[in-house]
C-alpha cells in the first residue's frame, strides 16, 4: 500500500493527474467486480464519512452511503437544517470540528468558495459532492462509464488512453458539469464541443482550463454533435436557478437532444446524462430510453468510482 503523505481534497477535476486517473478507473472496475460478485472488501472499516447536503441529492446521497457502508465504513448524514452549517457559526469552524470526529468528508452546496473554506480547516480528505461551478464525481462517473462501454482492452479493463481523440458533445448550458468536462478534456486528451444559448455560455476563468485546444463552441447544437463519440447534457434550470425557469425553457428551446442529433453524432455514440432529466425539455424520450443511453449504467457508476476515491483519499494506492 502506498498512502497518501499529506491531506489530499477532491475538489474539482483538475485536482488530479492523468495518472491519478488511471488507476481510479482501473479500482473502480475492480470494487464494481467485487460488487457483482457479492464479494465482501472492508478496507474502510472503522472509518467514518460524513455527508454534509445544503443540495438534496438522490443519487449523490445513495451512492456514497452505500459505497461507504460497501468499503466497511460508516457515514453520518447531516444537513443545514439539522446542524450549525445552516445557522451562525462560520464554516472555517464547522470544518475544525467536524473534521476531528470522522475520517472523510463529502459536501454539496452552492457556492465552491464555501467548500474550499472547509476544505482549507479540515484534518481530513474533503470531497465536492457538487457545487455551482464543479461536478468532478459527476464527469468521473461518466468517463468510467464510457470507457466501460466503448474503451476496454481485451481483458476488460478500462484503458483510458482510449479518451485521446475522442469527441464528447455537451448540448445546453454552461453550468458546472460543463465546467468540468472542459477540465476533463485538458488533463485527459479528448475534445468537448461546447453548444449554448445566447446568454449561458461558459465562463472559461470559472472552468479554469489553460487553453482552448481541448474545446470548440458551437451556436449550432446540430454542429456539435456532428461526429461526437458521446453526446451529452443536463436539466436546463440547476437547483437554485429555478425562478429562471420559464425564461430558460426559451432560451433552450433548440437545444433539446433528440434523434436528429444522436445520428448526426458517430454510428455508436453514447448518450448520457446526470439525471434527474425532463424528458421532452433537454432530452427527447426516445433518446434517453433508447439504445445509445447509457444513463443508468452511469447512475450505478457514480457509486463504484466515488469508492474507488474515497479509498483513494484514505489508504492510496492499493
Amino acid at each position: 500500500m502506498n498512502a497518501p503523505s499529506a491531506i489530499r481534497h477532491y475538489l474539482q477535476f483538475s485536482d488530479f493527474s492523468a495518472d491519478e486517473y488511471a488507476y481510479l478507473f482501473q479500482r473502480a472496475a475492480l470494487l464494481k467486480k467485487k460488487f457483482k460478485g457479492y464479494q465482501k472488501h472492508h478496507p474502510l472499516a472503522d472509518r467514518t464519512l460524513a455527508m454534509i447536503f445544503e443540495k438534496a441529492s438522490t443519487r449523490t446521497r445513495v451512492s456514497f452511503e452505500a459505497g461507504m457502508y460497501q468499503l466497511g465504513g460508516s457515514v453520518v448524514h447531516l444537513t443545514t437544517n439539522d446542524s450549525q452549517l445552516g445557522r451562525a457559526e462560520p464554516i472555517e469552524d464547522s470544518a475544525r470540528v467536524i473534521s476531528r470526529m470522522v475520517d472523510l468528508v463529502m459536501i454539496r452546496t452552492f457556492e465552491h468558495t464555501k467548500i474550499e473554506a472547509f476544505a482549507a480547516h479540515s484534518r481530513v480528505p474533503v470531497i465536492n459532492g457538487l457545487t455551482n461551478e464543479f461536478h468532478p464525481c459527476q464527469i468521473l462517473a461518466d468517463l468510467f462509464t464510457f470507457l466501460e462501454h466503448r474503451g476496454t482492452r481485451a481483458d476488460g479493463t478500462p484503458d483510458p488512453a482510449f479518451l485521446k481523440g475522442r469527441t464528447v458533445a455537451w448540448v445546453g448550458d454552461g453550468n458546472n458539469m460543463a465546467n468540468t468536462w472542459l477540465q476533463a478534456a485538458e488533463i485527459l486528451g479528448f475534445t468537448v464541443h461546447l453548444s449554448t444559448p445566447s446568454g449561458y455560455e461558459v465562463d472559461q476563468s470559472v472552468a479554469g482550463v489553460r487553453s482552448g485546444e481541448s474545446y470548440k463552441v458551437f451556436q449550432d447544437p446540430m454542429a456539435a454533435c456532428r461526429g461526437a463519440d458521446l453526446v451529452t447534457t443536463d436539466v436546463w434550470t440547476s437547483m437554485g436557478y429555478e425562478a429562471e425557469n420559464e425564461t430558460r425553457r426559451a432560451a433552450f428551446a433548440d437545444w433539446c437532444v433528440d434523434a436528429e442529433m444522436m445520428r448526426a453524432a458517430q454510428p455508436d455514440a453514447l448518450f448520457m446524462h446526470c439525471l434527474p432529466a425532463h424528458r421532452g425539455e433537454e432530452v427527447e424520450a426516445e433518446v434517453i430510453d433508447g439504445p445509445q443511453s447509457v444513463v443508468w449504467d452511469e447512475a450505478e457508476n457514480r457509486m463504484h468510482v466515488q469508492k474507488a476515491l474515497m479509498e483513494y483519499l484514505l489508504l492510496g494506492r492499493l
